[in-house]
């Protein structure tokens, strides 16, 4: 009897210790953590990292080798300001070319933050650990909205003109003379479409 609750309490044991193991692999696997892969380290300089975040996808060419490890800022002074150092992890099967391209995109429409790597040409120079790669700052909401109100402004200001009967499409539109005028060439073309092949005597 006391050998077999033995048993018993040793598969359930078994079990309980196999489930354990499972979980912890599923939750690394999740959290992007790395530890039975070898990798390096570089840094990606920013003016502006638009709020991304530690733990954030490192992608090259589209596809995810890395991960954002550490987010310092650190003051520049020959440009007299900060700078945003992203401290990234990179698979080491992966190659980046120092005159890659990397920016900050946007994932879904959820807004995660990424690092996206499009890489260069010159294959001969790799980047190597703790090396600097500048990036390409991404634009600002604030000055997208400016963007955005300074084109609508302008399209306004065209319809209001087109309302007042100014400029080339408000006459076209509402003068009568010029859209006679073209109606009438219209017509003319399509009862002699000849004339169209008829080449017009330059001046001597």
């Amino acid at each position: 009897m006391i050998f077999g609750k033995t048993k018993l309490e040793l598969k359930v044991g078994t079990f309980v210790f196999i489930g354990l193991i499972v979980l912890v692999i599923f939750v690394l696997s999740i959290g992007g953590f790395k530890t039975w892969s070898s990798g390096y380290k570089v840094n990606l300089i920013f003016n502006f990292a638009n709020g991304v975040r530690i733990g954030a996808p490192v992608r090259f060419a589209g596809v995810d080798v890395g991960v954002v490890k550490n987010i310092n800022l650190q003051f520049n002074p020959d440009k007299d300001h900060s700078d945003v150092r992203l401290e990234v992890w990179i698979r080491d099967t992966v190659k980046i070319p120092v005159d890659s391209t990397v920016w900050i995109n946007t994932l879904g429409l959820l807004g995660e933050k990424y690092v996206e790597v499009m890489p260069g040409k010159d294959s001969a120079h790799i980047l190597k650990a703790n090396q600097d790669l500048a990036g390409i700052d991404p634009v600002p909401t604030h000055e997208l909205f400016s963007k955005a109100e300074a084109i609508m402004g302008n399209l306004d200001n065209g319809i209001a003109k087109i309302v007042n009967k100014e400029g080339t499409l408000g006459r076209l539109l509402y003068d009568e003379k010029i859209y006679n005028e073209l109606e009438a060439l219209v017509t003319d073309v399509r009862k002699n479409p000849w004339k169209l092949l008829i080449k017009t005597k330059e001046k001597k």
